[in-house]
């Protein structure tokens, strides 16, 4: 007895739903949740800001999944190794200090040439770092082939958008310590 193809063609395709609805269902799931708040006291040294800036470059930041710090890392986006020395000559006119916050803030205000656009705005979901955050993270790329100058005093002038006076917001942040 010869099984008609429209029949066939039901028998395959309900066999290959059981099967993936199987193999969907063997994946292990993953809980997300949203990113913990790290507390950052206020009274905390520059080599303890370096640290905690290091361990959310890794973690929290998802720094590490696109830039590369010497030879560890994906290079989707630039090598961060003595990021500290390049920075002020990025943009004429800026400081390191200035061109980080930008370059925290506002990836794509400034993009390294061969490289594309592309970086999160780490600041605002799904990254969402605060800005005693990024501060830490300042300090940590400010470690890597210079000396960090950043406290968690340091008021960053830019945060994203225009600097106060600016009408277009052409250029970077001012560092203030109180």
């Amino acid at each position: 007895m010869k099984i008609p193809v429209t029949l066939q063609l039901v028998i395959i395709t309900l066999a290959l739903t059981g099967f993936y609805t199987m193999v969907g269902q063997a994946v292990p799931q993953k809980e997300v949740h949203p990113p913990e708040v790290i507390e950052i006291p206020t009274t905390i040294s520059t080599a303890e800001m370096v640290e905690i800036g290091k361990s959310i470059f890794e973690g929290k930041g998802l720094c590490s999944t696109c830039h590369t710090i010497g030879k560890s890392g994906a290079l989707r986006f630039p090598d961060l190794a003595g990021i500290a020395e390049r920075a002020a000559t990025r943009k004429p006119g800026y400081t390191a200090l200035d061109y980080l916050a930008e370059s925290l803030y506002e990836p794509d205000a400034y993009v390294v040439p061969g490289f594309n656009p592309g970086m999160p705005v780490i600041n605002k979901p799904p990254v969402g770092l605060t800005d005693q955050e990024i501060l830490t993270v300042i300090a940590y790329l400010e470690s890597l082939g210079g000396e960090p100058t950043v406290t968690m005093e340091t008021k960053l002038v830019y945060t994203g958008g225009s600097r106060e006076g600016e009408a277009g917001g052409d250029e970077a942040a001012e560092a203030v310590a109180e």
